[in-house]
């Protein structure tokens, strides 16, 4: 078996090597990433790539075809990430989470790739009511990001074929450890907060609702993509992937963390606007067509592994919100020091 992890030097890249190694030991697990955050490493006893058996250093937007030859499966993780970044790369945010993306399915097909496992988002739902949103729902994209993805979604849906199956995991919001850590995501700027200034700051009023999903957990459905079989979902198949009891309120999610550090003051904003980005999912598809890969992580213990990786690797900044734990601040400061252009390209 031939699989090449896309994207994978970002956050989730690391726990998507480690869970495709340990289910096929045997396989050629193959890398390409362009390496924006290759260096962001946290709190790692080894560079996550040693367990692939190559790493291709390359922009998604020129995808070598020859790459492809021999290839079983693809997972695509390469995106512009997150609501900042794609309001400041709107354009680039369209070029690599949807262009990008749809032209490599175009490519994998046409060299007899099998499985192509995308990593799309329920941040597609944005500002829904009560209800837990469904995938034929009304989808309410706010920003670029969410944008791409439906997009993407869109027109890989054709390319889907009885030979070339089409997975389109809608996950929650990403949280936890990994050796690249993210803290420009809800829980993880909650844990860093509260360790470092003892303090979390909701700038809403702490109801807006937000399902999570550990990356771990992340991982192992992307694992099922890469094996699932038509007769499990059809050829081409969209699925909220994460579960119905990390449906949390912005809230809840500061309180969980304040059981872990004791002492925190958690402060809300009772007249902030509403939040534009407050929705349930509902994982009732994804429970039923993948029983054995469902998420095994829960909440407290997600916050507790955040909190001890950070204490093992000293972390002590007030200010990481200006470190290169957060992703735009690296693109900015790659680009200030010019070795990314205008259109985040290397520029050597």
């Amino acid at each position: 078996m031939k699989i090449i992890i896309v994207g994978n030097q970002g956050y989730i890249g690391p726990s998507v090597v480690n869970q495709l190694r340990k289910t096929y030991p045997e396989a050629e697990l193959i890398g390409f990433d362009i390496g924006y955050f290759a260096h962001c490493l946290t709190n790692a006893d080894f560079i996550p790539e040693i367990k692939l058996d190559k790493q291709v250093y390359g922009d998604i937007r020129k995808f070598p075809e020859e790459l492809l030859k021999g290839v079983d499966a693809i997972v695509d993780l390469a995106a512009i990430s997150n609501d900042p970044m794609s309001f400041q790369f709107e354009e680039i945010t369209l070029d690599i989470n949807y262009r990008a993306a749809v032209k490599l399915a175009k490519l994998a097909k046409d060299n007899g790739v099998k499985s192509f496992v995308y990593a799309s988002s329920c941040s597609v739902y944005g500002l829904a009511d009560d209800s837990d949103r469904k995938e034929g729902d009304k989808v309410n994209p706010l920003t670029a990001y969410a944008r791409s993805k439906i997009m993407a979604e869109e027109e890989l849906e054709p390319l889907a074929s009885d030979d070339f199956i089409i997975t389109c995991n809608r996950f929650a919001t990403a949280c936890g450890w990994t050796n690249r850590l993210r803290l420009d995501l809800v829980l993880n700027d909650f844990v860093a907060g509260a360790l470092v200034n003892n303090e979390i700051s909701i700038l809403s009023d702490g109801t807006p609702w937000r399902p999570m999903i550990n990356t771990l957990d992340m991982a192992r459905a992307l694992d099922w993509g890469v094996q699932r079989k038509k007769e499990n979902g059809g050829k081409f198949l969209i699925v909220n992937t994460g579960s119905n009891e990390w449906n949390n309120m912005i809230i809840d999610l500061a309180n969980a963390i304040g059981s872990v550090i004791p002492g925190v003051k958690i402060s809300v904003n009772p007249d902030a606007p509403p939040d534009k980005r407050s929705y349930r999912a509902n994982f009732d598809l994804f429970k039923s067509l993948a029983p054995n890969h469902q998420p095994q992580e829960d909440l407290i213990t997600t916050v507790k592994d955040i909190k001890d990786n950070l204490v093992a690797i000293a972390f002590n900044d007030p200010n990481y919100r200006e470190s290169k734990l957060i992703r735009l601040k690296v693109i900015n400061d790659l680009m200030k020091k010019g070795h990314l252009n205008d259109n985040l390209e290397w520029t050597f």
